[in-house]
């Protein structure tokens, strides 16, 4: 276990903030996040390093430039639109209650043979019913982009009409009784005539990690009151105890694929944010060891992606996963991108052998239906920040132009 703090100071974080670094070395400090070194703004992923650097960009730079002209129009067009709220789906959750989150599994279809009875899985091929509005996955995937979006538009403008909208946005999906959501996944990727819900559907979550920063990032300008921010800890305390405790969070946890990848992405993050950082801390002390030791093999390929129909993409996006917990583990001392597992297995690992296909579609000996470059050079951007910008080749997707640095 490698260590960015000693060991003591580590376990002091959990119970008060460390001492904030100098603004050239930001840490993320526990439950804190970032928030010492930028200005109070309480971030787990965005870094005043990288944010500061691309806003010193953002007239001069011709590629900043372009992308801070887009984020800009569609902050607009979010602040125009009404938010999303799980208020917004056709269908009635099996509760009764509409405050219940309910989505439909991707890969599940109606079966031709018996069009009245279960659906049936179809691996890899998506069924357009879960964008409807008859589910809430697109109200949370809009309201998640619209709240990011804003946060974003905000801190590089200065323009506070865009924190108020992702005050709004964050507002009505968690806080506002008449519109929020309960804390819970309870009824996520049901398979009509199969279940009412499944574990698997807590990945639908994710979606939220990106939400907490948003929240941190529009801190200076107050759009959410203290009462508000304290009231959204608790709804992620809430939620929180939902994945620990119900069936569905239990039984994602013991998934040995990208789900239970991603449900330590999300425990150990909500964990952080809901100043719980316990949790995150137990989740990164067993990670290497629990999770990539017996994910990756010897070669660095996740064997349990291989044998998907889209092989690469869950590859990497089992590796976005891990990646993220690596960043909350940081936040309490302790360094996953430099770890190697009993067995021998690492991030490190795991991550050349997916950028030794880069250019190289062809040579991928599994199958992939549509092969995510930009996807790859994603992870390698995420990436300079564990082992030194251009160890590996890439260049950075346009989504990512505004949240990390590309010296």
């Amino acid at each position: 276990m490698k260590l960015l703090v000693p060991a003591s100071l580590a376990l002091l974080s959990l119970a008060s903030p460390a001492v904030s670094a100098p603004s050239d070395h930001p840490v993320c400090e526990g439950s804190e996040g970032y928030a010492a070194s930028f200005g109070g703004r309480r971030t787990f992923a965005l870094t005043p390093t990288d944010l500061e650097a691309i806003k010193a960009k953002r007239t001069n730079d011709p590629v900043v430039a372009a992308a801070y002209r887009d984020l800009i129009a569609r902050a607009d067009h979010a602040l125009a639109a009404r938010p999303a709220s799980v208020m917004d789906k056709q269908a009635d959750p099996p509760s009764g209650d509409r405050h219940d989150y309910v989505s439909l599994a991707r890969y599940w279809w109606p079966d031709p043979a018996n069009p009245a009875g279960p659906y049936v899985r179809r691996d890899g091929d998506t069924n357009p019913e879960i964008e409807t509005n008859r589910f809430d996955r697109i109200a949370l995937a809009r309201m998640a982009r619209e709240a990011e979006t804003l946060a974003l538009a905000y801190y590089y403008s200065g323009d506070t009409r865009y924190a108020d909208g992702a005050a709004r946005a964050i507002r009505t999906w968690f806080l506002d009784p008449a519109t929020a959501m309960n804390p819970n996944m309870d009824f996520a990727q049901a398979v009509p005539g199969v279940a009412n819900g499944r574990a698997e559907g807590v990945l639908d979550g994710a979606g939220f990690i990106g939400v907490i920063d948003a929240a941190g990032l529009i801190a200076p300008a107050g759009s959410l009151s203290p009462a508000e921010n304290a009231a959204l800890e608790n709804w992620f305390a809430r939620y929180v105890d939902w994945m620990q405790n119900s069936a569905n969070g239990r039984a994602e946890a013991a998934a040995r694929n990208n789900h239970g990848l991603w449900y330590d992405a999300q425990l150990a993050r909500f964990a952080l944010f809901a100043r719980r950082p316990d949790i995150a801390r137990d989740i990164a002390l067993h990670f290497t060891e629990g999770r990539i030791d017996r994910q990756v093999d010897g070669s660095g390929a996740m064997p349990a992606e291989l044998t998907r129909t889209r092989s690469f993409h869950y590859s990497l996006y089992a590796l976005d996963a891990a990646y993220t917990v690596a960043d909350s583990a940081a936040c309490i001392g302790i360094d996953l991108y430099a770890e190697t597992g009993p067995k021998g297995h690492s991030l490190r690992q795991a991550t050349d052998y997916l950028a030794a296909y880069r250019g190289r579609a062809a040579d991928w000996p599994y199958k992939e239906k549509d092969w995510p470059a930009d996807m790859l050079d994603g992870l390698l951007v995420r990436a300079d920040r564990a082992w030194g910008p251009g160890v590996y080749p890439r260049h950075i997707p346009a989504d990512l132009v505004l949240r990390y640095r590309v010296p």
